[in-house]
């Protein structure tokens, strides 16, 4: 009886071209057949491939920048999946503890070992990172700045893991994106202990042969992960 009232009204408001337009839109455009992708690179349409055919599970996310802008762990949160968001961004985690109360969310910034390290800071958020070199070239391109320099203490991904990861949950997934200290990351995780079954992770301005050929394939090549798939700037590794 509701429903029919609000039809009535929107009738009245609005005229019957408007109506057979907004109709006409939602069933060419709107379909039901589309998804809709959080990640910069639609990372997440390819983790969705790969998980597809699993309702729950668990992700850890360093570089975790925002609960939804171009995150690659957002769109399985919303599916009921859980996991960790790990990021260095002073007052970061307000966001991610509004809108991703079920995550574990952590402002604490990764390093292969406890050092104090100075943390750059843009005007876009997403530059953020604690690389002097990549920062430096950034710095005035695009209409980017650094506005702040910030020294923050790291600390250790398996030390992090050992404390927030409940006994027996294994990691399906982990999205490494920390602009220039990426291996630094891989290198501070525990690989006998801790083991997703995808790694994906920020290779910039790489072809196919140089990421085959680089360091971060050759280092988790060591702990039995090969290339599985790459975005633009992003390759996904999985185990062998």
């Amino acid at each position: 009886m509701v429903s029919n009232f609000f039809k009535k009204i929107v009738k009245f408001i609005f005229p019957h071209q408007v109506i057979n337009a907004t109709v006409e839109f939602r069933n060419n455009y709107l379909d039901g057949c589309s998804l809709k992708s959080y990640s910069q690179e639609g990372e997440d349409m390819i983790l969705r491939r790969l998980f597809e055919n699993q309702v729950t599970g668990f992700y850890v996310d360093v570089g975790a920048h925002h609960p939804k802008r171009f995150s690659n762990t957002y769109f399985f949160y919303k599916k009921g999946w859980r996991g960790i968001n790990i990021d260095a961004m002073p007052n970061s985690m307000k966001l991610f503890n509004k809108f991703r109360s079920r995550d574990i969310n952590l402002e604490i910034p990764i390093s292969d070992n406890e050092q104090l390290l100075t943390y750059f800071s843009f005007n876009e958020p997403a530059l953020n990172g604690f690389s002097k070199e990549l920062s430096r070239e950034r710095h005035g391109k695009n209409g980017y700045l650094i506005q702040q320099e910030i020294k923050l203490k790291t600390s250790k991904l398996s030390s992090v893991l050992d404390e927030h990861l409940d006994s027996g949950v294994k990691i399906d997934f982990l999205s490494i994106d920390v602009e220039g200290l990426d291996i630094n990351i891989l290198k501070s995780n525990n690989w006998v202990k801790y083991r997703p079954k995808c790694i994906l992770i920020e290779v910039l301005g790489s072809s196919l042969s140089d990421i085959t050929n680089g360091e971060i394939a050759i280092l988790l090549k060591q702990y039995g992960y090969g290339i599985f798939a790459k975005s633009v700037h992003t390759v996904f590794f999985i185990e062998e």
